[in-house]
């Protein structure tokens, strides 16, 4: 377990807000509780990762197609797919507040106390007794473990405990012109079943063979009564899915290989290996035969970001017997017909985006020659996913440097996100673009004129060097 720095997380909170990444939804009306808007800077963020992922998954594979489906879908399938009966969590309400917790985030955040008091076995025993008893379905074993262990409601700082109760976490709406004759409706709780549906549509017109893949990004709604963290728990929030078809019987290699192939995609982007775990499953959806998370050392902890998950046939046989279409394939190899099994990677993009700030956001204190102390708040943002790649600074409003300047931009503007700014002093325009997570600055000089070049400042270093006006696109290509 890693210990929490609440204070590094309030920071990055605050910092998301101030520079234009986060925004809480409807603020000026108070908010929405765990519901948030992307500013300029953090929807092209967003935006980055969303595409990396993409990229990453459909121009890179062969045989693995995109898709986007609707998030309205008819209400069978969802009784098909076990949500509307399996799709709940364990809740405690507290007596005195009347407020109401996960079960799962009320003895974590119990643990997480045991870990600031140094009992960090003490605080893991808590954690996996959980867990066995969530995986076992017993409210009682739970109610007993809260009680035993005198757990205490953040409000009201009191033990006095409702009995656990298990709660949907499906938003429903209707359907009709009429209210009388409406029919009830869900907000998709996954992205998931949008595919399964089309496997057969996709298959065909894809002119796909198994083993083959289906992608989707796409918004998904969840009635979190205790949402938290920031975005890392929303009501609604972003996936970036793919469902993986094989031949029954060929799970456990293909489970193993996207395991290790999302762990590489991590990395890849400049995320340290050290910062990442697996967490295997003890508590198996009712759909899978294998499971497990892909989580990040967080300023709160150690955290899921992706899963992967081994979910059989359920899904396309579940579909098949709820709509009585057929959802099989015809295997040419083998001369046989059945319903593939599917492996799922599952990542939260919203997860993506904080995993990403979290790493990124620094704050650097150094002594100057002359022996002052000099300070900066950074986001060294992997420079492929930054959403200003380049920075354009004229030294000076006047004497034809913002003309320079403005031609730079044409240029590059069409290969990379830029941003132009002539107002302040060179330094604290340097320190606003450092704040974003800008990796290149060039600023344009009277040196400029004279022999066409500008001075590069790089980020992570702040190190600077004079480099030719011609050629600058590929060169700041060449570093992304």
């Amino acid at each position: 377990m890693v210990a929490n720095d609440s204070n590094k997380f309030q920071a990055i909170i605050s910092h998301a807000k101030e520079y234009g990444f986060v925004f809480q939804s409807s603020e000026i009306y108070d908010g929405l509780s765990a519901v948030y808007d992307y500013g300029p800077w953090g929807s092209e963020l967003k935006k980055n990762i969303r595409e990396a992922w993409w990229n990453a998954m459909t121009r890179m594979h062969d045989n693995i197609v995109g898709i986007d489906t609707a998030i309205f879908m008819h209400p069978t399938t969802w009784k098909a797919s076990g949500h509307v009966d399996n799709f709940s969590d364990p809740m405690i309400d507290n007596k005195d507040s009347k407020k109401r917790y996960r079960v799962d985030h009320l003895i974590e955040a119990s643990a997480d106390v045991l870990v600031k008091e140094g009992k960090e076995t003490e605080a893991e025993q808590l954690v996996q007794k959980m867990e066995s008893l969530l995986a076992e379905n017993d409210f009682a074993g739970l109610k007993q473990m809260i009680d035993e262990h005198k757990i205490k409601c953040s409000v009201s700082n009191t033990c006095n405990w409702t009995e656990v109760r298990q709660f949907n976490l499906m938003f429903s709406t209707q359907v009709g012109s009429v209210a009388e004759d409406a029919t009830e409706i869900y907000l998709r709780p996954e992205t998931a079943q949008g595919i399964f549906v089309n496997f057969l549509n996709v298959q065909k017109t894809a002119r796909m063979k198994i083993p083959f893949g289906i992608a989707q990004v796409g918004k998904a709604f969840r009635n979190e009564i205790v949402a938290r963290q920031f975005i890392f728990r929303m009501r609604e929030f972003e996936q970036m899915e793919m469902q993986f078809f094989i031949r029954p019987g060929t799970q456990k290699e293909w489970y193993a290989y996207w395991k290790e192939e999302r762990m590489k995609w991590h990395t890849s982007l400049g995320f340290p290996a050290e910062n990442y775990r697996y967490h295997d499953h003890v508590k198996l959806a009712h759909y899978a035969d294998a499971a497990v998370d892909i989580e990040f050392a967080f300023p709160i902890g150690w955290k899921e970001v992706e899963g992967i998950h081994s979910r059989t046939d359920f899904d396309l046989k579940s579909h098949q017997q709820y709509s009585g279409k057929k959802l099989q394939y015809f295997d040419p190899e083998i001369n046989q017909n059945y319903v593939p099994f599917v492996i799922e990677t599952s990542i939260g993009l919203d997860r993506m985006f904080l995993l990403t700030l979290c790493h990124a956001y620094q704050e650097e204190k150094w002594n100057k020659e002359d022996g002052s102390e000099d300070s900066r708040v950074v986001l060294k943002i992997p420079a492929k996913l930054a959403p200003i790649k380049l920075a354009i600074l004229p030294l000076l409003k006047k004497e034809g440097l913002p003309e320079i300047a403005k031609e730079i931009m044409a240029t590059c503007r069409n290969e990379f996100y830029c941003f132009y700014e002539e107002k302040d002093t060179i330094g604290k325009r340097y320190r606003r673009m450092d704040a974003l997570g800008t990796p290149f600055c060039i600023t344009i000089d009277h040196q400029t004129k004279e022999d066409q070049t500008v001075t590069i400042r790089y980020r992570d270093t702040m190190k600077q060097e004079r480099i030719p006006i011609d050629g600058l696109a590929q060169f700041i290509k060449g570093k992304i």
